[in-house]
């Protein structure tokens, strides 16, 4: 509902003062291409297109120019730089979620989702994913909303809402 793919039965959700579900689906397509950026468990990158083409797709979907010097300072981020050409089965799962990060990062959105993006990767990857989204939280001054079943992961945020039969049972801010 928040990453603007599932409409809500009731009530609404604002990202940058917009009552995202006033919007059409047009307008809607539009606004989560360029204000959320959506990392999922299962990567969702298109098989065909290589990983620089992977990354740049929500601008070329939009109409946009790719910054090249935007592009090669992500993939440097993201340790990216030698797969750049590598398609997605051609890449580790750890990979995989990184193109699956910079394609959610190469917007600039106001709001990253991340639903359960170490789900499918061991701890060292798992470790990595949580602390590029942490830079990227920092760096960016973006909204992250990581969904995790993992404890220790969820240690790491600022704030831990915990959710049981979909509804919020607990709310913690994270002193440090």
């Amino acid at each position: 509902i928040i990453g603007g793919v599932d409409r809500p039965t009731s009530g609404k959700v604002y990202i940058e003062n917009t009552d995202i579900y006033a919007l059409d689906e047009t307008n809607l397509a539009i606004f989560r291409r360029r204000q959320i950026g959506l990392i999922y468990q299962f990567y969702n990158l298109i098989p065909v297109l290589n990983v620089e083409e992977n990354i740049a797709l929500p601008l070329l979907l939009d109409g946009r120019e790719v910054n090249k010097a935007q592009l090669d300072r992500l993939l440097a981020k993201l340790n990216l730089t030698g797969r750049r050409k590598h398609l997605p089965n051609q890449l580790s799962g750890g990979e995989q979620q990184r193109v699956s990060i910079g394609r959610a990062l190469i917007s600039n959105p106001a709001l990253m989702l991340a639903d359960e993006p170490t789900g499918n990767l061991d701890s060292a990857n798992s470790a990595d994913i949580v602390r590029l989204l942490r830079q990227a939280n920092q760096e960016f001054n973006q909204t992250l909303i990581l969904i995790t079943h993992d404890e220790s992961i969820a240690l790491q945020a600022d704030r831990i809402m915990y959710m049981q039969d979909g509804r919020i049972i607990r709310d913690e801010v994270i002193r440090r």
